[in-house]
């Protein structure tokens, strides 16, 4: 069955037998009056998220939901690689929790095969919701193609530059700043890097990291992961080759992929043994919490000075920015119940409150601005600023994202380039492979 060819096997067959046996099912919850506010038939609500950083916050938010009606809402953290199988287990099993995320990597297959509950009429009935003031990039990530809508927008996110101030003091390296172009960073690197004689490096790159790290600078210096139409890409172009180019260059001072691979780079960030790395809004409460926090600040991601007028551009600056969306399961015991937590997690009150609690950024347009001074003593109004002077991104998909996402991290393609960053023939010639690989992938989707 083609249009689940994503999965493995046995989850495949498990996934049809499901889709089959459970067509009454779904028929029977799609058929329940849709009461928005009242109705509801259950006293809990069982919520999968895969993020710790979020669940007090999120939790908090639930409560005041749960005082209002009188339905409990239990949130568990389930860490990612696990919160995929256990979901792809309960939708062959028929026992998926009732409210969960979706991610722009795994919902074109759930939306294709009803494991979703269709949210079109909730959405029409609930006058608190109204889809015109998400984000467009998530909101349409997560309608079918047929129109109807499986999850609503949680939230968005962006990506800033973290640096340690301590070790730009320690080697007289000036502090990063919004100003900086790419080039900025990689001198800045490199002299940490060759001050400390190795030691201390002055960048790390997780190459497997895509959206908060390599994907920026190929978008920066005109080239596109994926085309908007989501049928192509530009990798290969020279567009494509400069920022990889770029990428690669900055390999040469930075963490080798060897020990990152060992040693993650925000450990290896948090030990003091890397100056910069970039990283997303949704990791700031990491740092955070860090014994060494007062070292840390953001500045905004450098650009790429394409025309050589020695200041940005929008156009020149960008930002990868993504959106998880919440989700219900198609047979979950309460549709009414499910969908009233979800509205209120997606309201106007809940999208800013998320805000001011350092949560997230909301998935609703002018919501987030409360979200920069939500963690006092450090600045992260860098991941805000990008919206107004620079441009966004959404993360690149097409309907079977990790067949061409995981392809690009291996032989053949940008791994050999990544691993030994002294030979731009290499790295010219990893991105025609790429693009190669990605126009395959897609031709078989």
């Amino acid at each position: 069955m083609k249009k689940i060819k994503l999965l493995s096997a046995a989850a495949l067959a498990a996934m049809a037998l499901a889709s089959f046996v459970g067509c009454n099912e779904k028929k029977a919850a799609a058929s329940k009056e849709v009461k928005i506010g009242e109705g509801f038939t259950t006293n809990l609500i069982k919520v999968n998220i895969w993020d710790n950083n979020q669940r007090e916050g999120l939790q908090k938010i639930a409560d005041e939901w749960t005082a209002k009606s009188g339905v409990k809402v239990s949130i568990e953290v389930v860490d990612w690689d696990n919160y995929w199988t256990l979901l792809e287990a309960g939708a062959s099993g028929g026992q998926m929790p009732d409210v969960f995320w979706m991610h722009s990597n795994t919902v074109q297959m759930y939306m294709e095969n009803d494991l979703l509950l269709n949210l079109d009429p909730y959405i029409a009935a609930d006058k608190s919701i109204d889809m015109s003031r998400y984000y467009d990039g998530i909101k349409n990530l997560y309608t079918r193609k047929d129109g109807k809508v499986f999850a609503v927008p949680k939230d968005h996110d962006t990506i800033a530059l973290l640096y340690n101030k301590a070790i730009f003091d320690k080697y007289g390296v000036a502090y990063p700043n919004d100003n900086w172009t790419y080039e900025d960073m990689y001198e800045a690197a490199k002299k940490i890097t060759e001050a400390s004689n190795g030691t201390v490096y002055g960048y790390a790159v997780d190459t497997s990291n895509n959206q908060d790290g390599w994907y920026n600078m190929v978008y920066a210096y005109g080239g596109k992961v994926i085309t908007d139409d989501h049928k192509s890409t530009t990798i290969g172009s020279d567009a494509g080759k400069a920022g990889m180019e770029m990428v690669r260059k900055i390999l040469t001072v930075s963490a080798p992929q060897t020990v990152v691979s060992e040693t993650s780079n925000d450990v290896l960030f948090k030990s003091g043994k890397v100056a910069m790395i970039t990283q997303g809004s949704w990791m700031i409460n990491s740092f955070y919490t860090s014994e060494n926090a007062k070292d840390y600040a953001w500045a905004m991601l450098p650009y790429a000075d394409l025309n050589k007028n020695g200041k940005c551009e929008k156009n020149e600056r960008w930002s990868a920015y993504n959106g998880l969306g919440w989700a219900a399961s198609y047979n979950t015991k309460d549709p009414n119940a499910a969908w009233g937590l979800i509205a209120y997690f997606c309201s106007q009150v809940g999208q800013k409150e998320q805000s001011e609690l350092g949560v997230t950024m909301a998935g609703m347009y002018g919501e987030s601005a409360a979200f920069a001074n939500a963690f006092k003593g450090m600045d992260v109004s860098a991941f805000t600023k990008i919206e107004e002077n620079g441009s966004l991104y959404f993360r690149p998909y097409t309907r079977n994202t990790p067949v061409w996402e995981d392809g690009l991290k291996k032989k053949g393609a940008f791994l050999d380039a990544w691993q030994n960053p002294n030979d731009p023939a290499v790295m010219a010639k990893a991105c025609e492979n790429a693009q190669a690989l990605i126009t395959k992938a897609i031709s078989e989707e």
